[in-house]
């Protein structure tokens, strides 16, 4: 049985086969691209399991190629890591608000990146196989099969980050969550994002829900839970 499908997006040759050769290597079906364009084209003609997707590249940089992937429903559900080789927070705290599931820097060891490769992709088959279950609470449907929420039977159109924030939190309405519990239920433990972070997600949730933004409760000094 083959493997995940991986797409590797980076400008530098050298690194773009260092890439290639070891995720095919270890059985990966892999596909690569240059550009930001050609990276986003890709993807949108056949979505993959993850993107190994650089900062620096020309043109279109990757925070923005990861912008668009978080907001188009055909690719929202994509993992993304990103590899590259700004190391200075602001750029990772930018990538993972963006929706990205983790960073490499360079120079980088081939075998620290499939180790998360690995654990990203574990991540995203747990959460696939654990939370299948359509959920209804009140007059939302919160479908996780179909990445798909229904308000008031019409669809609302989440980033994967916001989608995995609104099940946990409906699931257990009333439960009062930390923002470190938060991200460790939306991300995985000992994951490298600030607090901050859950709170420009959760702005951007109630957002979208509208007049229904009050199903997302603040407690005060504490964090967030779904309303009773």
């Amino acid at each position: 049985m083959a493997k995940e499908r991986i797409l590797v997006v980076e400008d530098d040759e050298d690194i773009l086969e260092l890439l290639r050769y070891n995720l095919a290597k270890e059985g990966y079906q892999v596909a690569t691209a240059k550009t930001g364009e050609d990276g986003l084209k890709e993807a949108v003609a056949s979505p993959p399991d993850l993107i190994c997707l650089d900062l620096m590249l020309p043109s279109i940089d990757g925070l923005e190629v990861c912008s668009r992937l978080k907001q188009d429903h055909r690719t929202q559900a994509v993992s993304v890591i990103m590899v590259t080789a700004k190391g200075e927070e602001p750029d990772i705290v930018s990538g993972l608000e963006l929706g990205a599931d983790d960073y490499v820097t360079k120079p980088f060891s081939p075998r620290v990146l499939l180790a998360r490769v690995r654990a990203v992709l574990r991540r995203r088959q747990r959460a696939t196989a654990a939370e299948t279950d359509t959920l209804h609470v009140q007059n939302l449907v919160i479908h996780p099969g179909r990445h798909e929420v229904l308000l008031d039977g019409k669809p609302v159109a989440l980033t994967w980050t916001e989608f995995r924030l609104l099940h946990v939190l409906a699931r257990r309405p009333g439960w009062v969550f930390t923002r470190s519990q938060i991200v460790d239920a939306v991300r995985g433990p000992n994951y490298a994002v600030t607090e901050r972070s859950v709170d420009v997600q959760v702005a951007g949730l109630r957002k979208k829900l509208g007049p229904d933004a009050d199903y997302i409760e603040t407690v005060r000094g504490i964090g967030y839970r779904f309303r009773e």
